[in-house]
């Protein structure tokens, strides 16, 4: 290696010379440092490039006895000695700097303030035994030669590294890893150097390596103050971000608060604009906005109907529907809240969503009439949000509607009153995290009833399952005449809501009708239910004191009730209209009081067996039968047609009845493509691709497929009621079914509902099939071509 060094150190001197310059000339033009360091790092830079320099030219001359090469080799053999002491100075300038500086002590070590001294010392020694020859002496043949005294030339700035070294350690925690190595190197590795240097004459190690580590010392540094600006960066974007979160928090905070004190002038307003913000954001979060977008929508959804707070108390008090579009100070709302909301400049989509949500998709809505893509975006999504939540809680007009009633209105509305892609974002949403309807979550049995009068005290509805339930409550008689009839009864019924109603709005609306009704002294009274049968028990399953309790459950079109009170024990066979409908119990009275009603789910499932025929179960499938068997579909996907293989090209053609009772749009057909390794629905290693309702609805994208389908409703279409009543008539469908490597696609058309599904598989089984399944529907006919 050193024969190596020996023949190419000219080179390398030059090229590190280069180097070094090149770090000159930064330093002279780099801001990033302090003025003390800077200029520390300077003097450590030029008194290293001078030492190289004048080395090299020392060789360069050695034995030119020109009148130059006289004066080079003198000069330069003086500035070796001269500048390793000053590199020695150089480097205690830096070191001081950093410790007063960025170290932050009050007093510079005594040990850096000899350094100083003695470095300056090293230098003026180097001028006077350079005219001694104690250093070095030039022969007659202008050679370079040591002097005898040449090692005290080392020794100096040994003694010197060794106290700037016992500095370092002692104040290593306030130095950073990178400074705290590139000091170290500093120290060592021209100490080893040096060393090596003594022994071998001819090759500057010691010269080349004080350049190197120079170079190091500013590269390193450099590193750090880069670490130092991310890291303050960093802490500024983290205060930053602390900060944006604050004043969002605040916002937040300042806008809820706001809201809250407008609403809370009205009981049934409160908490709804929390809920519209919330289902808002859903629905932009559903359609692929950014965070940002997002937020922005939430804003505009809770801040949308702060123009209530222009309304007087007596208007607000009315409590007129805004549905019935007559009431010109309700169509101030959106008016008002853009004139408060338009003073907050930095966000102006918070006036946007005010101004706007109460427009509607087909232009008849307020304040201006704008219709589809003319109503700003983030007004549509606020206000398919705010259509769900008026419709999903109480309201002082009405009181609050089911879920899937808010659902089938939000299909119902997409493209009129809604914007259809947010409408049916929304849907998806509803089917995703549940309907989150106020009145399913207060919709819980009474511990108590007071019944005087007959019907004045119901419970709501308790269902009758497959699955038994025991009910459970003690009857007391009011105080009224000893000639006054007093007992408990129960209601059979059905309704959307699970609740008895009596007005004639509400039956209509909620599709109440009822079975019967039935006492616990064998008396009853069947209205829907196409026959009531009791059955006696011995007086041993009567109960004690004022207890009494019924035990229910069904199969199919069939309910059993085991009737027990003190005075009579029966059980009771009820065959309701069809194996389609829900049904109810709620408890209710005459002159008594019902207390610790309890409702207990026993776990026990209810079988054929048990309970015996009263009437002949009503079949939809008895029409003609094609290709694949009949089937009739009680309750959602409760039954599915055996699987066809989707080869090239094929159609499904069918017929299709609704059952009776059924009321809601989505209670048609499905299809569903799928493969499973039994070829059912259901069935081992099952995937389901795509599952797309006769109405329009389809479940999306998931893990095994990527579908888009596009729904839209041709001039054929005859509305929504129209379209429920041809179902229910019976109707005929026809769907294609078209499959090209991995792709699907699904076409048809049913009474100007056009539906065309493309399904691209993310797997690679190759085979898919297809069923038929539904709701409340019943499936003949079905041919396969």
């Amino acid at each position: 290696m050193f024969d190596f060094i020996r023949e190419y150190q000219l080179d390398i001197m030059l090229f590190l010379c280069g180097i070094c310059a090149a770090v000159i000339f930064l330093l002279m033009i780099t801001r990033f440092l302090s003025s003390g360091r800077r200029r520390a790092l300077l003097i450590t830079e030029l008194t290293a490039f001078f030492l190289l320099w004048f080395d090299r030219m020392a060789y360069i001359y050695g034995g030119n006895q020109s009148l130059t090469g006289y004066i080079m080799v003198r000069l330069s053999s003086f500035m070796l000695f001269f500048l390793t002491a000053g590199m020695i100075f150089g480097f205690n300038l830096y070191l001081s700097d950093y410790l007063m500086d960025e170290g932050g002590l009050s007093a510079l070590p005594l040990r850096l303030k000899v350094v100083r001294y003695i470095a300056i010392g090293g230098m003026l020694l180097a001028v006077v035994f350079s005219l001694t020859g104690l250093y070095y002496y030039v022969d007659g043949a202008n050679q370079y030669h040591r002097g005898q005294g040449f090692i005290i030339a080392y020794f100096i700035p040994v003694v010197c590294v060794i106290i700037q070294y016992s500095v370092i350690w002692q104040n290593r925690k306030v130095f950073s890893r990178l400074i705290y190595t590139s000091l170290t190197l500093f120290i060592f590795v021209p100490f080893a150097c040096g060393i090596v240097q003594a022994f071998i004459y001819g090759i500057s190690i010691l010269n080349m390596a004080l350049v190197l580590v120079s170079i190091c010392l500013y590269i390193f540094t450099y590193l750090d103050i880069n670490n130092t600006v991310e890291h303050a960066h960093r802490l500024e974007m983290e205060g930053l971000h602390k900060e944006q979160e604050s004043m969002k928090r605040l916002f937040d905070q300042a806008a809820t608060a706001f809201i809250t004190a407008v609403e809370k002038r009205d009981e049934f307003s409160q908490g709804h604009s929390v809920r519209v913000a919330e289902y808002a954001r859903k629905i932009a979060e559903n359609s692929g906005k950014n965070e940002e977008e997002c937020s922005q929508v939430y804003y505009a959804g809770l801040l949308h109907d702060v123009g209530m707070i222009g309304l007087s108390d007596e208007a607000i008090q009315k409590g007129q529907d805004p549905e019935k579009g007559d009431n010109e100070t309700i169509r101030q709302i959106p008016v008002v809240g853009r004139e408060i909301l338009s003073s907050i400049t930095e966000y102006p989509y918070l006036s946007t969503g005010a101004y706007y949500s109460h427009e509607r998709y087909d232009g008849k809505g307020y304040p201006e009439g704008l219709k589809k893509e003319e109503i700003p975006e983030i007004a549509r999504i606020v206000a398919a949000a705010d259509k769900y939540v008026s419709m999903i809680t109480r309201k002082r007009y009405r009181d609050a509607r089911p879920g899937f009633l808010a659902r089938e209105a939000l299909i119902r509305k997409a493209g009129t009153e809604l914007d259809p892609g947010f409408a049916h974002a929304l849907v998806k949403i509803i089917d995703r995290d549940g309907f989150g309807d106020e009145q399913e979550k207060t919709l819980t049995v009474e511990r108590e009833l007071d019944c005087s009068e007959y019907r004045d005290s119901m419970s709501c509805g308790i269902p009758v399952e497959e699955k038994i339930t025991r009910i459970r409550f003690r009857c007391e008689k009011m105080d009224c005449g000893s000639d006054e009839f007093s007992a408990p009864s129960i209601i059979l019924f059905d309704s959307y809501d699970r609740r008895v109603h009596r007005d004639r709005k509400d039956i209509e609306e909620l599709s109440y009708y009822e079975h019967g009704e039935i006492w616990f002294n064998n008396h009853s009274v069947a209205t829907f239910a196409r026959e009531i049968r009791e059955y006696p028990l011995p007086p041993s399953e009567r109960t004690e004191g004022k207890n009494y309790e019924i035990r229910m459950g069904r199969y199919r079109d069939h309910i059993k009730l085991v009737m027990r009170s003190p005075d009579n024990a029966r059980e009771v066979v009820v065959a309701l209209p069809n194996s389609s409908d829900s049904v109810y119990v709620a408890l209710t009275g005459e002159h008594c009081r019902l207390r610790n009603i309890q409702v207990l789910q026993t776990g026990e499932i209810i079988g054929e067996k048990d309970i015996p025929r009263i009437a002949k179960e009503i079949s939809h499938t008895d029409g003609m039968e094609g290709d694949l068997k009949n089937i009739q579909i009680d309750h959602p996907l409760s039954a599915y047609t055996s699987a066809i293989e989707i080869r090239d090209r094929l159609k499904l053609i069918f017929h299709t009845t609704t059952l009776p009772g059924s009321t809601l749009i989505w209670h048609c057909p499905y299809i569903v493509l799928y493969y499973s390794q039994d070829k059912t629905v259901g069935g081992a290693g099952y995937r389901e691709y795509a599952m797309i309702k006769l109405d329009g609805e389809d479940n999306g994208s998931n893990a095994y497929a990527r579908n888009n389908c596009n729904v839209t409703h041709t001039s054929a279409f005859p509305g929504w009621e129209a379209w429920k009543e041809a179902n229910r008539e019976g109707m005929e469908c026809r769907i294609t079914l078209e499959k090209r490597g991995n792709r699907v696609t699904l076409s048809t058309e049913n009474l100007g509902i056009r539906i065309q599904n493309v399904t691209e598989l993310s797997d690679r089984t190759g085979t898919v099939y297809a069923a038929l399944t539904g709701d409340k529907c019943a499936l003949t006919d079905i041919r396969v071509q």
